[in-house]
């Protein structure tokens, strides 16, 4: 498939990573020379330096012959622009559009912009899937990470082995016999910094990061061997009152049990605005960081506290000020993946990265085939992906242990019938299942050839 990454950023690059080493036939345009030179001199893409939304420049990257363009630039306009030179002029299939501005959203949303009238298939909003992630760590505070998969019916938790937890140095192969009804599958652990797929006779220790699909109504009982307890969120902190914050507030006040949110906003326009928006929330005017401030909102008697500012460092030290004034359950919106390394010696409980978010939902609507999710965990270093067996797959028809599946891949989830269960050795694949599996990122084309899907344009 011939795709043009419009965007040579954080995200941009990221995705023509996957893509590129998915053996597709990737170009990136990005107007800094600088940025493109990155991406051509690290990965197996072609590059142009120009303005993406000019009609020469996708010209000159191939768009008359492309498949699929992404818009992923810094600039709403010239995302969109893209898009329409790229329908109009070159007749380019799928167009997919990174938007930030919620006037643009909100009238995409309402059907006031129609296929037409702009051509963009699909449209990302950073807000909106940092928002959804955000909602998630709440909904599992003892996890530093969680995603939903097969309609919410399985969860993958992230999940920090503590020196307390009561399986630590037991082989997983263990678990099965001491647990027996669990429906819980160890697919993903990182130790000293490196992400593997353990083995049955591996051991999980102090320090591990470990990733684990649940049944979600095994979900507390999971947490609770693995040494976690599930607090209920009734009083929540917010530093940040952007459009992330925002979104977050509205959605807890549209719950039915009833969830105090307090917010901490810097800008005096932003405060007012996030107080105008919402009806129950209560917005305060100041610095996160301010400790007076803090203990207004309550923070020692809060039992979570969310930083989503625009600037790492400030939602970092937020939830560290958080952590230190009594709050339980801290977490931080993150950008630089570098940082990331340091919340385990800070202290901060959870993290969400606006660019493994973005890169996961982006994924998500350019797999072909049968694939119903895509996440991406860490700085690309693994996927989880969600698919449909296919009867030409070459897994259907066969047990689990029947596959040769690479050693980064393991099975997390299987639903059979509309029933979730947890996929032992001697499980059988049909067509018709729904499968959700950890690959390495190395493995990712392996697990694809295997599932029979493909990177390609709907």
């Amino acid at each position: 498939m011939k795709v043009i990454i419009c965007g040579a950023g954080q995200v941009g690059w990221q995705i023509a990573r996957h893509l590129s080493g998915e053996r597709n036939d990737v170009t990136v345009v990005d107007q800094d020379p600088d940025l493109v030179r990155r991406a051509t001199d690290t990965l197996d893409v072609q590059g142009v330096a120009g303005f993406a939304s000019y009609p020469n420049v996708l010209d000159k990257a191939g768009a008359r012959d492309a498949d699929m363009v992404i818009a992923a630039t810094h600039s709403d306009e010239v995302n969109m622009v893209t898009c329409q030179v790229a329908h109009s002029v070159f007749g380019v299939n799928r167009k997919i559009a990174r938007l930030r501005s919620q006037s643009y959203l909100d009238a995409i949303y309402s059907d006031l912009y129609r296929r037409d009238h702009m051509p963009i298939d699909v449209v990302i909003s950073p807000e909106r899937e940092v928002a959804a992630a955000a909602l998630q760590r709440l909904s599992a505070t003892a996890a530093f990470d969680t995603e939903r998969f097969m309609e919410g019916q399985a969860h993958l938790l992230g999940i920090l082995i503590d020196d307390d937890c009561p399986v630590v140095n037991t082989p997983l192969r263990q678990l099965t016999d001491l647990f027996s009804t669990l429906r819980a599958v160890v697919v993903g652990v990182r130790r000293d910094g490196a992400l593997f797929a353990p083995a049955a006779g591996d051991q999980l220790f102090t320090g591990d990061q470990c990733y684990v699909f649940s049944h979600v109504d095994d979900v507390s009982r999971t947490m609770e061997i693995f040494g976690k307890k599930m607090a209920k969120q009734e009083r929540i902190v917010m530093v940040g009152g952007g459009n992330v914050g925002l979104a977050v507030a509205k959605s807890l006040e549209s719950r039915t049990t009833r969830v105090r949110t307090k917010i901490i906003e810097k800008s005096r326009a932003c405060a007012e605005h996030a107080a105008e928006a919402l009806e129950r929330t209560i917005v305060l005017n100041g610095d996160g960081l301010d400790v007076s401030l803090l203990s207004e909102a309550g923070i020692s008697r809060a039992d979570a506290m969310l930083a989503v500012t625009d600037d790492d460092k400030t939602n970092m030290l937020a939830a560290v000020r958080a952590k230190a004034e009594g709050c339980p359950y801290a977490i931080a919106l993150i950008n630089d993946p570098t940082l990331v390394p340091m919340m385990e010696p800070l202290g901060i409980d959870a993290y969400i990265n606006p660019r493994a978010t973005t890169v996961s939902s982006i994924l998500r609507h350019i797999r072909h085939g049968r694939v119903r999710a895509v996440y991406s965990i860490g700085d690309a270093e693994a996927e989880v992906i969600e698919a449909e067996v296919l009867s030409t797959s070459p897994i259907a028809g066969r047990q689990i242990n029947e596959i040769d599946f690479p050693e980064g891949v393991l099975v997390g989830a299987l639903r059979k019938g509309g029933k979730v269960i947890r996929p032992m050795g001697d499980t059988r694949i049909d067509e018709g299942d729904v499968i959700a599996i950890f690959a390495l990122a190395k493995d990712v084309p392996e697990v694809e050839r295997l599932m029979q899907v493909s990177i390609d344009f709907f």
